[in-house]
Formats: structure tokens, C-alpha cells, sequence
């Protein structure tokens, strides 16, 4: 949710943060003009309160020597009053309700030096690491996959329809090991391990900025009014809603393991084979609760974790620095990481780390006391550790002539082998 405030005293920021993530900059003037109307409205609604209260302690000593006609028209004037402070109030609560939900309209403040422009204007940061070259036709991920008896595709489409999958046997476990992995990482750099429910309520979902022009992405079952989560960072946002939580000792940090759902509902015709784009997947996720002024640097830190993560596995990646116009409602800045997949020659994301500043933190009413004790807006931020779209770089970089995959180094205690092999 936008800071009145800021946009109260910096119009022309949120004009421009509207203009770079291509949406309407009207909708600043619209909530900036129906504040006004509420303020007015409250001034109206207080003063007439304050009268009706002067009346009605005047009424009480007047009735007291007042004839029955002057009790009667008094009656009435009091009657009038309260009548005139209730529309009052009518009209105030509606001028709150248009100011909340114009708010819930508007995207997060993009940051300041943040592309403008949408999906294909991003600007790459960095790369790291070589993409390798093979003196043989390499496989994509799917067909080593199934020759390695990783990935059973056929049977999960059988089973729960299109872009379901079965990982099974070693791809089973170089998932885990790999989640395992991240998790080991988190903890060891100060993050709290939760798994988390995947159920949520809709004031939360709403709260994480994720109800808006991509509500279609969610799935949601209706009997029950819930959905279902397509990142922790869902639940992690809620676990303090209506809270005041301590930062006197720094950022509170978690990492959420926990199986997440798209319904992948605009991706028609899209990365229809393999496990790039799915239904159901499986992540670590980084999430931190800050102050304010702490968020562009916890920022680079989560950044800074996605890239050990990666370093790990060796994949070769790029760091990209995503444009407004495809930041998604909350965020005010994203970095993407995209690893390098042979068979399409080009670079996928593989995680997103994204500061939200205090837009969720307003939605659900999360805060922290300042210095002085006073209760502020906290901060959040978002980041990938590890997923299960991950398994198409490692295998396919990894690939050998005869068909079979290295192991990550890192990964080889928990998947117990170095090298995968075809079963046939």
C-alpha cells in the first residue's frame, strides 16, 4: 500500500513511478484528490460531533424550565443533529473507503534507478561464469531426465494433468539435496528455517501486493475462501500481520521451505515440455523484516546469497536488474539470476530477489518501534534460494557424451553418487 505521506508531499515520484512501470500516473491524482475529500470529510464529521455534544449539554440544563412545546422542539433540534452528524459520518466512512481502495490500486514506488520500460528492457548486471560448449548434440533437460530416471512426466500428466511431473528416484533426491543445501545455507547466515502452511486467508494474500493484475496465477478454492500459496513469501508476510515486532537487534530473517502452485495461467503454449514452467514446485525462500533504511542493503545481501547458492552448483548465470514494468505490484526493485540452458541458447531465471519497502508491511499492518518508541512501517524483502526449475540448468550443463550428468560437488552427499548414469 502507497505511503499517503510521501505521495502527499512527492506527487510528481509517484506520477514517474507510475509513467516507468507503464500504468495509469492519473491514479496518483485520483487518490491524492479523494484524500482531500476524505480530510474534509473528517473535519466536517468532528466539528458537527463537537456541536451536537455543545447541544446536548445545553439541551439538559434548558429542559429543565422549558414548557412542553420548547422540550418537544428541542427534541427535534437534537433529533436534526444527530441525524446530520450520522450522514456526516456515512459520508466520511465512504471517503475512507474510496482513499483505501484507490491505495490498494496503485503499485510500490519503483526505486530510483530502476529501468524503466517492461519484460524485454531489463539490464544485465553481471555475468558469471562460462556457458559450456559440447563437441556432441546435447539433450534438454527432459529427455536426460528420463533416460536417467529423474523425471517421469507421462505419468504425472496421467495422473493430475498437464505440466505435472513425478520426480523420482535420483531426481528425488538431487531435488531434496539441493533444498537441503539452501536450507543449510540460510541458517548458517542467520535465517530462521520455517516450513510454512500453504493454505493462506485472502486478507493475507491480498496484503502481499499478490491479488491484483495477476490474481489469475492463483489458485483459489472457493468452498473455503483460501488459496494456495505460489512462494512462502505469502505466508512469511502474514506471520507477523497486526504485529509490532522487535528490530532492535537488527533485521528478522526467515527462510520458508515449502511446495508452491501456479496455475500458469497467461503461459499458453509456452515451455510446454519439461519442468520449466508448472503447476507445482518446490523452493526455498529468503524473507526479511527491516527498516526502512536498512532494505537496499539487505537487498544486496540476498542477492549476495543467491549468488553463493549458484556458485555451489556451478551453473553459469547472469544477474539482471528487471524493469518497472515487470516488477509485480509490490516490489519497488527486483534482481533476477538466469542460468544458462544449452538446448534453448539462452538464459532462464532461476531466482528473483525483490525489495518491497513498506508496501506489504503497510497492507498488513506490520510495524516496528522506532528510538523515540514509536511504532513505524517495517520493511520487507523477498529472495529465491533454491527451486525446483533449478534441476534444467544443473542437468543439462552438466551433461556428457554417453548421457550421463555430473553431480554438483555440492550435492553429491546428499544424492550419494557424483555421476547419474542412464538406466538403459
Amino acid at each position: 500500500m502507497i505511503d499517503l505521506k510521501l505521495l502527499r508531499e512527492n506527487p510528481d515520484v509517484g506520477r514517474e513511478s507510475q509513467r516507468t512501470r507503464g500504468e495509469d500516473p492519473q491514479l496518483i491524482d485520483q487518490l491524492l484528490e479523494a484524500d482531500e475529500r476524505r480530510r474534509d470529510a473528517i473535519v466536517a464529521a468532528d466539528a458537527a460531533r463537537s456541536e451536537q455534544k455543545a447541544f446536548s449539554k445545553e439541551m439538559g440544563q434548558k429542559m429543565r424550565s422549558a414548557s412542553d412545546e420548547e422540550k418537544a422542539a428541542l427534541r427535534e433540534e437534537g433529533k436534526a443533529k444527530a441525524e446530520g452528524v450520522k450522514k456526516l459520518e456515512e459520508t466520511l466512512n465512504a471517503a475512507e473507503q474510496e482513499v483505501h481502495d484507490l491505495q490498494m490500486r496503485i503499485s510500490n514506488i519503483v526505486e530510483e534507478g530502476a529501468p524503466a520500460g517492461g519484460e524485454d528492457d531489463f539490464v544485465v548486471l553481471e555475468h558469471v561464469g562460462e556457458p559450456p560448449t559440447f563437441d556432441f548434440e546435447p539433450k534438454d533437460h527432459l529427455e536426460l531426465g528420463e533416460s536417467l530416471g529423474l523425471i517421469d512426466m507421462k505419468r504425472g500428466t496421467k495422473v493430475s494433468g498437464a505440466r505435472f511431473y513425478f520426480l523420482t528416484g535420483d531426481g528425488a533426491l538431487l531435488q531434496l539435496g539441493m533444498l537441503q543445501l539452501a536450507a543449510q545455507k540460510a541458517t548458517q547466515h542467520g535465517f530462521s528455517l520455517m516450513i510454512p502452511p500453504v493454505l493462506v486467508r485472502p486478507e493475507i494474500m491480498a496484503g502481499t501486493g499478490f491479488l491484483g493484475a495477476h490474481a489469475d496465477e492463483i489458485y483459489h478454492l472457493e468452498e473455503d475462501d483460501m488459496y494456495l500459496v505460489g512462494t512462502s513469501e505469502v505466508a512469511l508476510a502474514g506471520y507477523h500481520s497486526d504485529e509490532i515486532i522487535d528490530l532492535s537487534e537488527g533485521p528478522v530473517r526467515y527462510a520458508g521451505w515449502s511446495s508452491c502452485f501456479r496455475r500458469e495461467a497467461g503461459s499458453y503454449g509456452k515451455d510446454t515440455r519439461g519442468i520449466i514452467r508448472v503447476h507445482q514446485f518446490d523452493k526455498v525462500e529468503m524473507f526479511v523484516y527491516c527498516k526502512p533504511e536498512d532494505a537496499q542493503e539487505q537487498h544486496q545481501q540476498l542477492l549476495a546469497m543467491e549468488k553463493e547458492m549458484l556458485a555451489a552448483v556451478g551453473v553459469p548465470y547472469r544477474v539482471i536488474d528487471v524493469a518497472g514494468g515487470d516488477l509485480g505490484s509490490s516490489a519497488a526493485r527486483k534482481f533476477d539470476t538466469e542460468a544458462w540452458v544449452p538446448t534453448q541458447d539462452t538464459y532462464r531465471e532461476l531466482t528473483s530477489t525483490s525489495n518491497c519497502t513498506t508496501f506489504q508491511g503497510r497492507r498488513l499492518k506490520t510495524r516496528y518501534r522506532d528510538e523515540n518508541g514509536k511504532a513505524q512501517t517495517v520493511a520487507t524483502l523477498n529472495g529465491t534460494l533454491a527451486t525446483t526449475r533449478w534441476l534444467v540448468a544443473i542437468l543439462e550443463n552438466n551433461q556428457q557424451a554417453d548421457g550421463s550428468v555430473i553431480v554438483p560437488e555440492a550435492l553429491r552427499p546428499f544424492v550419494g553418487k557424483d555421476v547419474l548414469r542412464p538406466k538403459n
